[in-house]
């Protein structure tokens, strides 16, 4: 595979992120610290966020550069965590390259005309998705703004990060069969019935939707990533719906097509011995893989192209360790009901998960799942201060 070196300035070729715990982790590599950040740390449960989002709507804040950004910074500056999660959505790039799509309070994306028949789908697809080399501008704008501040968090003496690196931030998208679902069903859904219907009634229809929600997903991730992203994160919120060999059959090749189009984004590490081959220290992009009730499909979703294994709070971390043959690192798993038990049920929660994780070659403690909305965010904190501090 032929290589695409990151910008000298990139967080990772510069050197300001790549000693950073977070990329470390992701790396195989584990550091003094367990690294930890939250899915969902940007957002309802932030008030600094309520107050900023009041009166904007979901997707207009998503590219609105300088909102999006401050709120990706929020729960940085108020928790402490080890990396940034972009504030957007997965459904942002099919609005960019033409879809229908409003994410309703309390409901999610709605699409204004389901995706059902051969037809549909052969509309769909003509939308080209080489339009978002342009229209992801406010995205990219607004990741640059991100890094940029993120470089200055917490430069003091205090700082949880070694000296010299700055927060990272993490770039993600929706996997092709989450998008998939969501074009197909018009919106959330329990068991995702029409996607797995279309999936078997129509293979050749199927197969086209996916090409292309993958190269749509793919694009909007590689943007995120060339603006200055030190990792990216594909979230595949539905696969738990499919069995294993329909994962594999119908889901996982456009999953490894919408992770090609950052596969091949690299760095060099700062050579400390000027004869070094280039070669020895040249590193991929950290690329994860996190689905909702993939218990049983952690080791096809590591086999797309993944470097790191998400895993929701359903599957201890060692026994999804085992299920990766031991050598793959891991992400995860505290179950967000718990952030709302007393301190000592939570704190022997994260220090099971935390123990569980010492199965894998590293592992950045996060969620097995979003921080819900009620959380109270000084729990969050006490989390990252208690992790810090073991």
């Amino acid at each position: 595979m032929g290589y695409v070196n990151l910008d000298a300035q990139h967080p990772l070729s510069s050197g300001l992120t790549s000693e950073s715990r977070l990329v470390r982790a992701y790396q195989g590599d584990r550091p003094e610290v367990t690294p930890v950040w939250f899915m969902r740390q940007a957002g309802r449960s932030l008030p600094e966020y309520r107050e900023l989002r009041a009166g904007t709507r979901m997707l207009d804040a998503c590219l609105d550069p300088e909102l999006a950004s401050e709120i990706t910074l929020q729960p940085v500056r108020r928790h402490g965590v080890d990396a940034g999660i972009f504030f957007s959505d997965i459904v942002v790039p099919l609005k960019l390259v033409g879809v229908e799509v409003e994410i309703v309070s309390g409901k999610g994306p709605v699409m204004a005309a389901p995706v059902r028949t051969a037809a549909d789908v052969a509309a769909l697809t003509a939308l080209d998705p080489a339009m978002l080399d342009e229209a992801l501008a406010p995205v990219e704008q607004a990741v640059r703004r991100t890094v940029a501040e993120l470089a200055r968090v917490d430069s003091t003496g205090s700082s949880p990060f070694r000296s010299g690196t700055a927060t990272p931030l993490i770039g993600f998208a929706g996997a092709p069969f989450t998008l998939a679902a969501y074009l197909v069903e018009g919106g959330p859904s329990k068991d995702h019935i029409a996607a797995r219907t279309l999936m078997h009634a129509d293979p050749e229809a199927w197969a086209r939707l996916m090409a292309w929600t993958a190269d749509v997903t793919g694009r909007f991730l590689r943007a995120q990533v060339l603006a200055g992203a030190s990792a990216a994160q594909l979230f595949d919120s539905w696969a738990g719906a499919l069995s294993l060999s329909d994962y594999v059959r119908y889901a996982a090749p456009a999953s490894a097509r919408a992770i090609g189009h950052v596969r091949d984004l690299s760095y060099s590490l700062p050579a400390r011995d000027q004869a070094a081959d280039p070669e020895t220290v040249r590193r991929s992009v950290p690329i994860v893989h996190f689905g909702v009730g993939t218990g049983e499909l952690l080791q096809a979703m590591h086999d797309v192209g993944a470097d790191v294994v998400g895993v929701d709070y359903r599957v201890p971390l060692d026994e999804a360790s085992r299920r990766l043959g031991g050598n793959v690192p891991l992400q995860g798993n505290i179950d967000p009901a718990l952030l709302a038990a007393p301190w000592p049920v939570l704190e022997a929660h994260v220090r099971d998960v935390l123990v569980r994780g010492r199965t894998a070659p590293a592992h950045v403690l996060n969620l097995g799942h979003g921080v819900p909305p009620e959380t109270d965010p000084a729990v969050l904190t006490r989390v990252v201060e208690f992790v810090h501090s073991l």
